[in-house]
C-alpha cells in the first residue's frame, strides 16, 4: 500500500531514502506533483515509464536543488547562467547539452545529447532534493494522457500503488507544467509554454520564439517532438542469427543464437557483442538500451542485429525505441531479414 505523509522533516528523510534505494516518490512542486526517481539509476528511471504507462522513452526533466548541482550535469555559458539566476528556483525548465561524463541515466535524455533541468520553487521539494543528494527525474505524477496532478489525492487516484511514497504538501500553486526553454541550439526556443513567458525572458535573451509543433517523431523534451535517435549504421530487428559483419545487441541467453553459416553468437569478438540483460531483466535492458546502442554504432560493423525483446511491460517502450531507431537507418530491401 502506498504511503502518504505530510512533508515533515522525518517524512522527507523517508522519501529521500526511498529515492536512493531505487523507489518512486511523488513530490510536490509549485507547478504540479512530480513522479520522482533517482536520475542516476537507470532501473529506477525505467520504473517511471511503467508506472505512467508512458508509450515510449520520452525525455524527462531532471530536478536539482541549485544551479551548481545543475552545472555538474549540463554545459552552461554566461547566458544560461543569467537565465538561471533570474528564474531559479521557479517554473522554468532549461534544455542544455549534457556534460561529458554526465552520470544521469540515458533514459532521462531518451538517447539525445541534451538534458532538461530545473530547480523547483517549493520548499518541500528543495528539502527532498538536498536530503536525497541525487538529481531526481520527475515527470508529472499521473498516468500518461490523463490530467496533470496538483494535489496528493490526484496522484493517488491516477497511480495508486504504482508509486511507493507520496510526499504531501497541499495543492500546487502554479498548477500547470513548467515552461520548457531550449538553450541548446543557435536560438532560444520555448518548446512548452508555462508560467515563464517569452516576454519574461526577453530582457536576458532578446526575442524568444515558440516552437510548439508536433514534428512526428520523438520528443526532445516534454512539450515538443523531434527526430528520433537512430544509429549511423542499419539495424535489423528480431534477429534469430547473426550475419557476416554484423554486431549483436542481445537480450537474455545466447544459447540458441547462432552465426549464419556456422558458429555461435556467444563467440563473437567483444567489440561486436553487447547484451541488454544477460538474465532477461526488462528493467535492466531499458537502463542499458541507449548506451549499448551507441557502443555498437561503429562504422566497422555492417549492421546491428537485435534479438527479440518481449513486448510486455517496459519491453513495449524498448521495442518502440528500437523500431524508431531502425526506421531511421537505411537497409537494402533484400537484407531486411526479420524486420
Amino acid at each position: 500500500m502506498v504511503l502518504i505523509k505530510q512533508a515533515s522533516d522525518q517524512a522527507i528523510l523517508e522519501a529521500a531514502a526511498i529515492l536512493k534505494a531505487g523507489g518512486l516518490v511523488a513530490l510536490p512542486t509549485e507547478t504540479i506533483y512530480g513522479l520522482g526517481a533517482n536520475a542516476l539509476d537507470g532501473v529506477a528511471v525505467a520504473k517511471i515509464f511503467v508506472a505512467k504507462g508512458r508509450p515510449s522513452f520520452n525525455p524527462l526533466i531532471v530536478h536539482v536543488p541549485d544551479i551548481e548541482s545543475a552545472a555538474l550535469l549540463v554545459e552552461m555559458n554566461e547566458t544560461s547562467r543569467a537565465v538561471m539566476n533570474k528564474f531559479w528556483p521557479g517554473p522554468l525548465t532549461i534544455i542544455l547539452p549534457r556534460r561529458p561524463g554526465c552520470a544521469v541515466s540515458d533514459l532521462c535524455s531518451a538517447g539525445l545529447p541534451t538534458l532538461a533541468v530545473r530547480v523547483p520553487a517549493h520548499p518541500a521539494a528543495l528539502k527532498l532534493l538536498k536530503a536525497a543528494g541525487v538529481p531526481v527525474a520527475a515527470p508529472s505524477a499521473n498516468k500518461s494522457g490523463s490530467i496533470s496532478p496538483t494535489t496528493p489525492q490526484h496522484v493517488l487516484e491516477s497511480l495508486g500503488d504504482a508509486v511507493d511514497f507520496i510526499l504531501a504538501a497541499g495543492p500546487s500553486s502554479v498548477g500547470v507544467e513548467s515552461t520548457v526553454l531550449d538553450l541548446s541550439g543557435a536560438k532560444p526556443l520555448i518548446l512548452r509554454p508555462g508560467a515563464v513567458t517569452a516576454e519574461d525572458l526577453h530582457p536576458i535573451l532578446g526575442p524568444v520564439a515558440y516552437d510548439l509543433g508536433d514534428h512526428g517523431h520523438d520528443v526532445k523534451s516534454p512539450g515538443q517532438l523531434l527526430k528520433h535517435y537512430a544509429p549511423s549504421i542499419p539495424m535489423r530487428l528480431n534477429a534469430v542469427d547473426v550475419e557476416e559483419g554484423e554486431a549483436l545487441l542481445a537480450f537474455g541467453s545466447l544459447k540458441f543464437m547462432g552465426m549464419k553459416g556456422g558458429g555461435f553468437a556467444k563467440d563473437l569478438p567483444a567489440e561486436r557483442l553487447r547484451n541488454l540483460s544477460d538474465t532477461g531483466d526488462l528493467y535492466e535492458a531499458a537502463a542499458n538500451l541507449f548506451r549499448l546502442m551507441r557502443e555498437l554504432d561503429k562504422p566497422a560493423h555492417a549492421r546491428i542485429a537485435v534479438m527479440n525483446v518481449p513486448n510486455q511491460g517496459i519491453g513495449i517502450a524498448i521495442n518502440d525505441r528500437l523500431k524508431r531507431a531502425a526506421a531511421g537507418s537505411v537497409i537494402p530491401h533484400n537484407k531486411q531479414g526479420t524486420q
